[in-house]
């Protein structure tokens, strides 16, 4: 994970979820700066000790990302991964995620719930909506340090707090719904539940 709302995430919502399908889950908050091989060390020693590995990154703050979109980043991740553990290891098993283009996207999947959790007035509601329909999917709100997600929802809603709101609104939602909103998001937790076969 690399922060703490993304943890909170996970272990509110996601937790539950995947213990369903007989995965049981444990987190480790990369604090600072985020590279890919930080998270490619990361993931390994992860691997070692459990058996799996997976990861929740934004793609927002990723230092080394460069000319790299997400997809390429992974692959990128996936192969130091790989070269870290030695070609024994099952790569089935170890599954760079990063979300696109930052976690607070997913919150875009139902706006409706900021007011339930914020109490908003319904004009503030009206404004992420119209954040919302810009694009086709909450994912493809992008990463300029103006209009990323997190900064977009300051913007509209200037006492939102990442860690203390963020997980509380995903609550709100639902991972169902945020799952047929973000299908890269809903990719991922699919090959989860995979693991369970």
């Amino acid at each position: 994970m690399e922060g703490d709302t993304e943890e909170r995430f996970v272990r509110q919502i996601l937790d539950a979820h995947l213990r369903m399908h007989n995965i049981e889950t444990q987190t480790f908050v990369l604090h600072g700066n985020v590279s890919a091989q930080r998270l490619a060390r990361t993931m390994a020693n992860l691997f070692r000790r459990c058996g799996m590995a997976t990861s929740l990154v934004d793609y927002y703050g990723f230092r080394d990302k460069g000319m790299d979109g997400v997809t390429a980043l992974e692959g990128r991740i996936s192969t130091a991964v790989q070269s870290e553990l030695g070609s024994s290891a099952d790569s089935s098993l170890v599954i760079p995620y990063i979300q696109q283009y930052e976690f607070e996207a997913l919150l875009f999947s139902e706006v409706s719930a900021f007011q339930s959790v914020l109490g908003l007035y319904q004009g503030t509601v009206q404004q992420l909506a119209a954040v919302r329909q810009s694009f086709s999917t909450p994912e493809e709100i992008n990463d300029h340090p103006d209009t990323a997600p997190s900064k977009r929802i300051t913007n509209i809603i200037r006492h939102y707090d990442k860690v203390t709101h963020g997980s509380l609104v995903a609550q709100a939602i639902g991972l169902t719904t945020i799952r047929r909103e973000c299908p890269r998001f809903d990719a991922w937790v699919t090959r989860l539940e995979s693991l369970s076969a």
